[in-house]
């Protein structure tokens, strides 16, 4: 099974699910550091659209400008978020898990036993 992650190395949750990938049997991982190589908006789009979330569900509020930008307040759009998000990836809430199988944001890190 193909799986990729959106990983940043000095997250604890991202190098646990990592972990757990990499431990799997017949995991072919693929690993993006996010942030030196960030999505897309157009995938960013497409992975929270498969993880049945929205992109106010995949914005990461701690540790990022998210507030500061006004992507907190009521009414912000799916649009602008996706936009910031492309434009900063520190946007992106971590990690993301795509398999064959489906796409979470595996906070915890167990919820990426979902989709192997």
């Amino acid at each position: 099974m193909k799986a990729t992650i959106w990983h940043n190395p000095k997250c604890g949750t991202s190098r646990k699910t990592m972990a757990i990938l990499q431990e799997s049997p017949d995991v072919d991982l693929t690993v993006i550091e996010y942030l030196k190589n960030p999505p897309t908006r157009a995938k960013l789009e497409q992975l929270f659209s498969d993880a049945g979330m929205t992109p106010q569900e995949g914005l990461r509020v701690r540790g990022s400008p998210a507030e500061e930008l006004g992507l907190t307040k009521n009414g912000v759009k799916a649009d602008e978020i996706l936009d910031a998000m492309a434009r900063e990836p520190s946007l992106i809430n971590r990690p993301l898990v795509e398999t064959d199988k489906g796409v979470r944001l595996c906070r915890p890190q167990d919820l990426v036993q979902q989709i192997l």
